[in-house]
């Protein structure tokens, strides 16, 4: 599952929260010109098992930004924010 996009969406069929997040990242990748991808959880057991219960869930850089609602102004300021 390895992507050069920095935002990773964990997803599953017919859930209108993941519609909701995948509105919210493309309003938030139009701005910071990053890239996205998309997992869905019934292609996978262990994502299932991992964040099956919360979804979706936004990975930043590989770690768990947030789950059930997309914070675009936290994620705008992560992507937009410098790493020391």
């Amino acid at each position: 599952m390895a992507s050069d996009a920095r935002l990773t969406l964990i997803t599953r069929p017919d859930c209108h929260l993941c519609d909701e997040a995948r509105a919210a990242l493309g309003r938030v990748v139009a701005v910071t010109g990053d890239r996205w991808v998309e997992w869905d959880v019934t292609e996978d057991l262990e994502l299932e098992r991992d964040y099956g219960d919360r979804l979706p869930v936004v990975l930043l850089d590989g770690k768990e930004h947030g789950y059930w609602r997309v914070e675009e102004e936290r994620l705008l300021r992560d992507l937009t924010t410098p790493q020391l």
